[in-house]
């Protein structure tokens, strides 16, 4: 099998990283020397290629991990360890249908497109040109994009689509198209945004209760790598904190919603007594033992 015209990824002996594109001709230089397309081309992945100099290179095969990290970003990105939770959340698969916005430099669209495959939809929004554009390219380059449709529009004018499965939100005032939103998922569909100040999340999380949302969730998530060395395991000096809060909720039918708040602000009384009579019976039980 030729490599060529596919992603490689070069991992030095200590660990320094090349993700490159296999071409025709030229070659790659590393700080242990270069190693020729040519040579990478007839290689198959998982192997070891020396450079000019005789240093040993793994040439291995780009997770996703990598693609998201490696991709060329003029904007601040999303990164894989919020990604795989956001995709989760969404319950992105095979054969979703979800929308994005804002685009940004792709990382989440390359992530969104990869695990909706063939038979899956993504939709995504990106209000400049610029950074549309930037997105296209980082699909082309990892690979995917075959099944993502870019619109270069501003979504207060709403989205195209409707009944999706699932939505996101990567933009500085959700709460302004929360109308659109709602009316863009299918019903029960799950919607998820990322911001990064409290205060914004406080202005959405308020916005979510007075719509038809349900099932709103707040969450940070922080990553703590160790050292991996076995005699004196410790945690690394520095680990990826804060990023962004992400925050989700479901669309709910406005009539049940209601009826849910109603009976939430019912009084509890009977609940109450049947606690209180559950509370003697267990006592009782426990005498008896």
């Amino acid at each position: 099998m030729s490599l060529s015209g596919k992603l490689v990824l070069l991992v030095s002996p200590k660990g320094k990283r090349y993700l490159q594109r296999i071409e025709e001709k030229g070659s790659i230089h590393t700080h242990d020397g270069f190693i020729t397309m040519e040579t990478l081309a007839e290689c198959d992945y998982g192997a070891i290629v020396p450079t000019h100099m005789g240093r040993p290179y793994r040439l291995l095969k780009p997770t996703l991990y990598d693609l998201v990290k490696g991709v060329k970003r003029q904007t601040q990105i999303i990164y894989p360890k919020d990604i795989g939770y956001i995709c989760m959340r969404l319950g992105i698969g095979p054969g979703i249908r979800v929308i994005e916005a804002g685009s940004g430099s792709g990382s989440l669209t390359l992530a969104l497109s990869w695990f909706c495959g063939p038979t899956g939809q993504v939709y995504t929004y990106e209000a400049r040109p610029e950074f549309a554009k930037l997105c296209a390219r980082n699909l082309a380059w990892a690979g995917v994009g075959e099944n993502v449709t870019q619109h270069v529009k501003d979504i207060a004018e709403g989205f195209e689509q409707t009944g999706v499965d699932a939505l996101f939100l990567d933009v500085r005032t959700p709460w302004d198209y929360l109308e659109h939103a709602a009316a863009a998922v299918a019903p029960g569909a799950t919607l998820g945004f990322l911001l990064p100040v409290t205060n914004q999340v406080s202005r959405l999380v308020e916005a979510l209760e007075r719509g038809p949302f349900a099932n709103i969730e707040v969450m940070e998530l922080l990553v703590r790598r160790w050292k991996p060395v076995p005699d004196r395991l410790r945690p690394d000096d520095r680990m990826v904190a804060h990023t962004g809060f992400l925050v989700f909720a479901r669309q709910e039918d406005p009539s049940f919603k209601a009826a849910s708040d109603a009976a939430a602000a019912a009084p509890q009384e009977a609940d109450a007594e049947a606690e209180d009579t559950g509370d003697v019976l267990e006592n009782n039980d426990m005498s008896e033992g």
